[in-house]
């Protein structure tokens, strides 16, 4: 039979002893989760051929490989001037650039291409006329009376030439340029202002 004190003092130590041996049993156990050493799975095969090169920002054009030059297909006037005068002035300007005709038997590092167009625009001006009222020798007269808007309507006449230059491998447009000159007379005097006009920002920087 136990002693009372003992009952007091021994119970207790069992409630903590008992849960303590049973959670050492469990981890004496076998650990269903084992390390493991074995190597990664080898890549698919086709991996090796995705490169995406869209992926990857593109090489700086040479512009400097860019030397003798051919017409694409021949300039178009479009009967504001001869085409042969088109032709001179954007020739001159392309040699201004650096640019030089290739020779028949060599062949060219760029392909042009030039057109010319006419632009008409119409811009409207509202001017204020005003009344008078004055004294003549025959007496008092009256002119109109207030401000009469006066609305006109003016044309102005614009020639503008696009050029076009393409990379003579693969026929891609690689660069463009744009020139506006107001049209007050004949168009021919002012093709070489234009096309040099045009092909002043090339090559780009």
């Amino acid at each position: 039979m136990l002693h009372p004190h003992c009952g007091v003092f021994h119970m207790p130590r069992l409630a903590i002893l008992l849960p303590l041996l049973l959670l050492l049993a469990a981890c004496q156990s076998d650990n269903p989760y084992q390390a493991s050493s074995l190597p990664l799975p080898p890549a698919p095969a086709a991996a090796a051929n995705s490169f995406d090169a869209s992926a990857y920002p593109a090489a700086p054009r040479d512009w400097a490989r860019y030397q003798h030059w051919r017409w694409q297909q021949a300039p178009a006037g479009q009967a504001l001037a001869e085409d042969a005068e088109l032709a001179s002035a954007v020739a001159n300007a392309l040699e201004q650039r650096g640019l030089r005709p290739a020779q028949p038997d060599r062949p060219a590092d760029l392909l042009v291409r030039a057109q010319l167009d006419e632009q008409r625009r119409y811009y409207s001006y509202r001017e204020q006329l005003g009344g008078h009222y004055a004294h003549g020798p025959y007496g008092d007269y009256r002119g109109v009376h207030g401000q009469v808007p006066l609305t006109r309507e003016v044309e102005e006449r614009f020639l503008l030439l696009q050029v076009e230059l393409l990379d003579a491998a693969n026929g891609q447009v690689i660069w463009r340029g744009r020139s506006e000159q107001r049209l007050t007379g004949p168009a021919s005097t002012l093709l070489y202002p234009a096309a040099e006009q045009a092909l002043q920002p090339f090559p780009p920087h």
